[in-house]
C-alpha cells in the first residue's frame, strides 16, 4: 500500500491504525510533533538535577530511589530490561504493528519527552519491516503494558528478538538486516516507552474494525436464513422501530428490509397462516441492534485513546511542568474490550440458532434435514451446526469479564490494576470464534435458499448467496467444509463479504 500515514498525536483514526497494521501502509512523523516533541524534551532536560520519577527516580515501588546522574541512561536502559519478562505466545503480527504505530503517535504528542530520534527509529522499525517479538501474557494494564511494551522497544536499543523477512533475529541483527542503528537512550526515554495502554489499545481497535465488519455481515445472515425458512418480512419494517427508537435496532431492522426487498420467496407466502417467527429471526434487530449500540460506545473509547497521552510523568508545556499521573491505567480500554466480547458474543449466539433452525428439519418448514439430498449417506450441514454450538459456548466463557478482577502489584503502589490485557486477548478470541459461527450460518444458508428454487430471494440476499458462492462451492455430497468455513470467516474478517453485497445494493448503516 503506497499510502503514509502523518502522526500527529491527534488525527489517527481506527481505520489508519488497520491500514498500517494489516495492510502495511507506512507512517511518518508529521512537522507540527517534530516541534512539540523538541519542546517538550527542552523542558524536561531544564529540570534534570529536581527529583523527578523516572528521570533520577527508581519505579514503583522504587519511586524514593534516587538515582545518581551519571546513572540516568543506564537506568532507562535496566528498565526495559527488568520488564521484558512477558510469557507465552507472542501477540498476532497485525496487533504489534498496531502497538507500534499507537506508540509512536502517543509519543508524537509531545507529552512524553521523548526525542524526535527514538520516535523515528521506531517507525523505520515499522516501516522496513522489523517486527519485535512480544509475548502476549504478563500485563496486568494498569502502568499500561509495561511487560508487552519493553519487549517492543528493546529491539531499539540493539536488544531483545524480532524478525523480519520470516527470520527470527536479535534485536542487534534485525535492525543491521534493513540498515538500520540502534539508539542510546536518553533520561525518562526507557520509562515514555514502556508506560502507556498500547497493546490493549491496538487490540481494542484492531477488534472494532473486525467488529463492524461482523455486525453488517450479522445482517446479511439473518435475511438470509429469514428467506430460507420463508419468514416474515414484516417485523422488520421501520414503523415498527420508529416505537422504540434505539439507533442500533433501527439500523439492523433497516439492513434486513432492504435485503429483502424484491424477494419472490417472501412474496410467495404472504398470506400463509404462519403468525410468528422464531426469536432468533423476529427479534433479530433488537438483539442485532442492542450489540451495535455497545459497540458504539466501544469505539467512541477507543478512539479517543488512539490520540491519548497515556505517559506518567507527563510534560505539561503550557504549565511547565512534569506531572506524575494515572492516565496509563487501562480501566476504560478494560471495559470497552469485555463490552465489545459480550457484543460480538451475542451476535454469534443467535446466529447458532438460526443456523440450527435450517438444519434442524423439525424447525426449517420443509427443507431436508441438514440441508442434504440422500441424507443419511451424506450428513451435510449437521456437523458445522456443533461445531457453531461449540465456539458459541467457549465464547460464553470468554465474555466474562476480565476488567473487574484486580490483583496489587509493586508491593502494594500499584494497588488496582484494569487486567484490560486479559480483557483484549479474550476479545480477540471471540472475534475468530465469531467470525466462524457467522461464516457456518452464510454456508448454511446460501445452501439453504437453493432448495426454494425457482423462487428467489431478495436482491440483497441474491448477492449474499453469490458472494459466499464465490468462495464456496454446494454441498451435493459430504466433503470437508473446514476450509470453506475458514474462506467465509476471512472474507468476513477483511470486509469483503460485506463489501460485495454494498456493491451491488448500496452502502449499509
Amino acid at each position: 500500500m503506497s499510502r503514509t500515514i502523518e502522526l500527529t498525536g491527534e488525527s489517527l483514526s481506527l481505520d489508519d491504525v488497520w491500514d498500517v497494521a494489516v495492510h502495511g501502509a507506512k507512517a511518518t512523523l508529521s512537522p507540527l510533533a517534530h516541534d512539540r516533541m523538541r519542546l517538550a524534551r527542552e523542558l524536561l532536560e531544564s529540570i534534570q538535577g529536581e527529583h523527578t520519577y523516572g528521570v533520577n527516580t527508581g519505579f514503583g515501588r522504587f519511586v524514593s530511589a534516587r538515582i545518581p546522574d551519571e546513572l540516568a541512561e543506564e537506568l532507562q536502559v535496566r528498565l526495559l530490561r527488568s520488564h521484558a519478562c512477558g510469557v507465552g505466545e507472542p501477540y498476532p503480527d497485525d496487533v504489534v504493528r498496531a502497538a507500534l504505530l499507537l506508540r509512536a503517535n502517543a509519543l508524537a504528542k509531545g507529552y512524553s519527552g521523548a526525542r524526535v530520534e527514538t520516535v523515528e527509529l521506531a517507525l523505520e522499525c515499522l516501516n522496513r519491516g522489523v517486527l519485535p517479538v512480544v509475548p502476549s501474557q504478563g500485563s496486568v494494564g494498569a502502568s499500561g503494558d509495561l511487560a508487552p511494551l519493553a519487549h517492543l522497544a528493546l529491539p531499539l536499543i540493539g536488544e531483545g528478538e524480532a524478525w523480519v523477512d520470516g527470520v527470527r533475529l536479535d534485536g542487534d541483527a534485525a535492525l543491521g538486516r534493513v540498515g538500520l542503528e540502534p539508539i542510546t537512550l536518553a533520561p525518562k526515554e526507557g520509562l515514555s516507552l514502556v508506560n502507556g495502554t498500547q497493546f490493549m489499545s491496538a487490540m481494542a481497535a484492531l477488534g472494532v474494525v473486525r467488529a463492524r465488519r461482523l455486525a453488517k455481515t450479522a445482517d446479511l445472515a439473518c435475511a438470509l436464513s429469514l428467506e430460507a425458512l420463508r419468514g416474515s418480512r414484516t417485523s422488520f419494517q421501520a414503523a415498527v422501530h420508529r416505537t422504540r427508537p434505539l439507533k442500533g435496532q433501527r439500523d439492523a431492522a433497516a439492513n434486513v428490509w432492504r435485503l429483502l426487498e424484491g424477494s419472490a420467496i417472501i412474496e410467495s407466502h404472504r398470506w400463509c397462516d404462519k403468525v410468528q417467527d422464531a426469536y432468533s429471526l423476529r427479534c433479530a434487530p433488537q438483539v442485532h441492534g442492542a450489540c451495535r449500540d455497545l459497540l458504539a460506545y466501544v469505539e467512541e473509547t477507543v478512539a479517543i485513546e488512539l490520540n491519548a497521552a497515556t505517559d506518567n510523568p507527563l510534560v505539561l508545556l503550557e504549565e511547565g511542568e512534569i506531572v506524575s499521573n494515572g492516565n496509563f491505567h487501562g480501566q476504560p480500554l478494560a471495559f470497552a474490550l469485555d463490552a465489545l466480547s459480550m457484543a460480538v458474543a451475542e451476535l454469534a449466539s443467535i446466529s447458532e440458532r438460526r443456523t440450527e433452525r435450517l438444519v434442524n428439519p423439525s424447525l426449517s418448514d420443509g427443507l431436508p434435514p441438514f440441508l442434504v439430498n440422500e441424507g443419511g449417506l451424506n450428513s451435510g450441514f449437521m456437523i458445522p451446526q456443533y461445531v457453531a454450538a461449540s465456539l458459541v459456548s467457549e465464547n460464553k466463557v470468554l465474555a466474562h469479564p476480565a476488567s473487574i478482577d484486580s490483583i496489587p502489584t509493586s508491593a502494594g503502589q500499584e494497588d488496582h490494576v484494569s487486567m484490560g490485557n486479559a480483557a483484549g486477548l479474550k476479545a480477540l478470541r471471540v472475534l475468530d470464534n465469531a467470525e466462524h459461527t457467522l461464516a457456518i450460518e452464510l454456508l448454511a444458508g446460501t445452501q439453504a435458499v437453493e432448495f426454494l428454487a425457482p423462487l428467489t430471494p431478495g436482491r440483497g440476499v441474491q448477492a449474499t448467496h453469490d458472494a459466499v458462492r464465490s468462495l464456496s462451492a454446494r454441498v451435493v455430497e459430504d466433503r470437508s467444509l473446514g476450509r470453506d468455513i475458514e474462506r467465509v470467516a476471512s472474507e468476513i474478517r477483511s470486509g469483503a463479504v460485506v463489501e460485495a453485497v454494498e456493491a451491488e445494493v448500496g452502502a449499509f448503516v
